[in-house]
């Protein structure tokens, strides 16, 4: 079953129960997916739709410090909810330590050696963890790594 269809059948599923977070989230990543098939006229693969997931996740975790400043409980939990259902969809998050060992390789694999390279190293680490590492975290151990 690809990920579109288990999109659909979970968007049946949600419906049905009455689940609200979980139907709009859904409804959410189909409306992403569907726009961006449309706009660059080609039908997205799982790897396309973990790239758009991926995508939507990023920004909620972005918007989590702003309803957190602004006291608005309510919105952070429903965030939050939208937030695990993604992460039902995307494969497994590689830890500090696997994705660490991942940009060793990248680096040796390159030859980077200084901040210059920062580049090459992010698009290939990118490449290799798409869906499974966020990219605050691959930049955040690159530097480390190159400086």
């Amino acid at each position: 079953m690809s990920l579109k269809e288990r999109l659909a059948a979970d968007l049946k599923a949600a419906m049905k129960e009455k689940n609200v977070i979980h139907k709009n989230t859904i409804q959410m990543v189909r409306a992403g997916i569907l726009q961006f098939e449309k706009d660059n006229k080609v039908a997205l693969d799982d790897k396309g739709v973990i790239e758009i997931i991926a995508k939507q996740l990023k920004q909620r975790k972005d918007s989590l410090p702003d309803y957190e400043k602004s006291g608005r409980d309510d919105l952070i939990a429903e965030l939050k909810a939208e937030m695990d259902v993604l992460m039902e969809y995307l494969p497994k998050q590689l830890t500090h330590d696997e994705l660490e060992a991942i940009i060793k390789q990248v680096i040796a694999d390159t030859g980077a050696q200084s901040m210059k390279d920062m580049g090459k190293v992010m698009s290939a680490v990118r490449e290799q963890t798409t869906g499974r590492a966020d990219g605050r975290a691959i930049n955040e151990i690159a530097k480390g790594l190159l400086s």
